[in-house]
């Protein structure tokens, strides 16, 4: 059964995804611990619902103190690694990890972006396909699960789901789909996914 640590930053719907699949028996998994970076976070309130642990732990006073991004990551390292996860995933996480976290998690950090590989990296990327739609340059836009590495939106791709754009969509109809299509795509991912040795 994998050990899995999610990563938040908004509302957690992704995070309920994995929630709901686990609770039915679609993922063999365990949620160890729900990590955010914002207090206000739904989902927090969402991991409280199902009784998980959580961990709110914010850059703002890494900033404050003049301490470097890399210390925080370093730090949020050692907290995650306590709960022993074989996986991190990423799941709407709103920083980008640099090597003080991931040299900890090698192989074993999954990052959830709604879009196709080498689409729309970083962030507004469904807002974004839907703008290009509307200039007539593309017809469709997707979701990717890949390993973080530094680079933002970057890593091995380890699935990927098309979503189609419709005549008369307004952002909010592609938005819907967008996230639809991430709650499947997740749960597959991590089902197939073997993580590497601790």
């Amino acid at each position: 059964m994998k050990q899995l640590a999610v990563f938040i930053s908004g509302s957690g719907s992704n995070l309920q995804a994995l929630i709901d699949a686990i609770r039915a028996g679609e993922l063999e998994a365990r949620i160890v611990v729900v990590v955010s970076n914002r207090a206000n976070a739904y989902g927090l309130v969402r991991a409280e619902k199902a009784h998980l642990p959580t961990l709110y732990f914010p850059l703002k006073a890494y900033r404050e103190a003049g301490q470097s991004r890399e210390a925080y990551d370093a730090d949020l390292a050692e907290m995650t690694l306590a709960y022993q996860p074989d996986l991190v995933v990423l799941a709407g996480w709103m920083h980008v990890l640099s090597p003080a976290f991931l040299g900890r998690f090698p192989g074993r950090v999954l990052n959830l972006h709604p879009a196709l590989p080498g689409q729309f990296a970083g962030t507004h990327a469904i807002q974004r396909a839907y703008e290009a739609f509307q200039r007539g340059e593309i017809d469709q836009t997707g979701v990717m699960v890949h390993w973080v590495i530094p680079e933002v939106d970057a890593g091995p791709v380890v699935a990927t789901a098309t979503v189609p754009l419709q005549a008369g969509d307004s952002l909010a109809d592609l938005e819907a789909r967008v996230h639809a299509t991430e709650h499947r795509l997740l749960v597959e991912a991590i089902r197939s996914v073997d993580p590497v040795e601790k």
